[in-house]
């Protein structure tokens, strides 16, 4: 089991991002690896797979715990859970949602800079993802790259389609938009880190954070993320936020605990 030291928490809560290397044994992996081809083969229900203009393909998908026992096996019972609670230092903690990310071989087309909780129907500050390498990853893969400390910065950036066409999202109260984080380097300092198979970035909700495209045409780019909230999470029944996560039984101020956002861990 692996386990952080007062150094790496208090690095996640300075930067807003962090790599734990290790953090999923080899079996773990396999068996995601196994899910994200099931998936690919037949979709789920919030599939958002798209063929580029070059012919790249791009497969991604949400809530497939919902529909997969290996998926929600591993978002219940892998080493994220406890990991999880000791970052936030909650007493409770909850599943959001997960998300999966493929960029094939060559499919060279960058993720945009976003911060992902103005996405999302929750506010509160124990709100984080771990993104799990299922291949090497390297900045020609399109590794990710997150403005450090930029989580502290309570700047809510209006959320933008990912995907070429995409429906625009509804203006967000209080919403600005993404400042040019390229031009401006000095700025807005970024981390990233090269991974391999098994390794983790955890990063709070709020990190600014973007990816390159997958230049390689010799390897894919698996990523698959699960959100977690901790004590003080609750749901946000505003406007600008995308409908596949929203929740109709729930209103503003309702913690974030239901058969949608099940319990996984308590102290």
């Amino acid at each position: 089991m692996t386990s952080l030291t007062r150094d790496q928490i208090d690095a996640f809560w300075r930067d807003g991002a962090i790599l734990i290397e290790d953090a999923v044994p080899p079996d773990w992996v396999a068996r995601v690896a196994d899910a994200i081809e099931r998936d690919i083969e037949n979709p789920g229900p919030f599939c958002n797979n798209y063929v580029l203009p070059d012919g790249g393909r791009f497969h991604g998908n949400l809530r497939l715990w919902e529909h997969d026992p290996e998926f929600r096996a591993y978002c219940f019972e892998s080493p994220l859970p406890e990991l999880a609670a000791e970052i936030m230092g909650t007493e409770r903690l909850t599943l959001f949602y997960d998300q999966l990310f493929v960029k094939e071989p060559g499919v060279d087309q960058p993720t945009r800079w976003h911060n992902d909780q103005p996405y999302w129907p929750v506010r509160g500050r124990q709100v984080m993802s771990f993104w799990l390498a299922l291949d090497h990853v390297t900045t020609e893969s399109g590794r990710l790259e997150f403005v450090k400390g930029s989580h502290t910065w309570d700047r809510w950036f209006q959320p933008e389609p990912f995907a070429p066409g995409g429906t625009p999202y509804e203006r967000g109260e209080g919403y600005e938009d993404m400042p040019d984080i390229d031009a401006d380097p000095e700025s807005y300092p970024t981390i990233g880190w090269d991974m391999k198979p098994g390794d983790v970035v955890a990063f709070h909700a709020m990190t600014v954070h973007g990816a390159g495209g997958n230049s390689r045409r010799d390897r894919r780019r698996r990523g698959y993320t699960v959100r977690y909230c901790g004590d003080d999470a609750t749901y946000y029944a505003g406007t600008g936020t995308s409908d596949a996560l929203k929740n109709a039984a729930m209103q503003t101020g309702d913690p974030i605990e239901s058969d949608r956002y099940p319990l996984v861990w308590t102290r």
